[in-house]
């Protein structure tokens, strides 16, 4: 059974293609440069907590809110997605990957994208700042930053 076919089955069981930590996103980016990383978190997040650099891989990640802060749902975020996708090299078919600061709402994104008819869609399960750390604080155990992948901050 190919990768691939390892995907579609996972997607029709739960919505989208799978979980993947964000040393494995930023792997699979590397080797399909049609592969587009989807930031749902929000624009406070993106200018106080930092972003991903895709520099490296001669892209950008795209930066689209799940939801507007403090909780209100964007309602349209699959047709921003959708815009966003045709100012860059993605292709259909290519994998999109979602990224969130520790995984809950890029899992819910990645999922809302299937639905629509993207994927396959992965959900980058660590996030940017990984979860709670002994001492409560994230960025430090697991995640894009504390994986030593590039990220920048304004």
């Amino acid at each position: 059974m190919t990768e691939r076919q390892r995907g579609e089955m996972v997607s029709s069981a739960t919505g989208y293609a799978g979980d993947l930590s964000s040393s494995e996103s930023w792997n699979r980016m590397s080797g399909d440069g049609a592969a587009q990383l989807i930031d749902v978190r929000s624009t406070a997040e993106w200018n106080f907590v930092g972003v991903p650099d895709l520099s490296e891989l001669g892209r950008e990640a795209l930066f689209c809110e799940w939801q507007h802060f403090p909780s209100a749902p964007n309602p349209e975020f699959v047709q921003q997605v959708m815009e966003a996708l045709k100012q860059t090299s993605y292709r259909p078919g290519a994998p999109l990957f979602f990224l969130c600061r520790s995984g809950a709402r890029s899992r819910a994104a990645a999922i809302a994208m299937n639905k629509a008819g993207y994927g396959p869609c992965f959900n980058v399960a660590d996030g940017f700042e990984g979860g709670l750390d002994h001492e409560h604080h994230r960025g430090s155990s697991a995640g894009w930053k504390a994986s030593g992948l590039p990220w920048i901050q304004s």
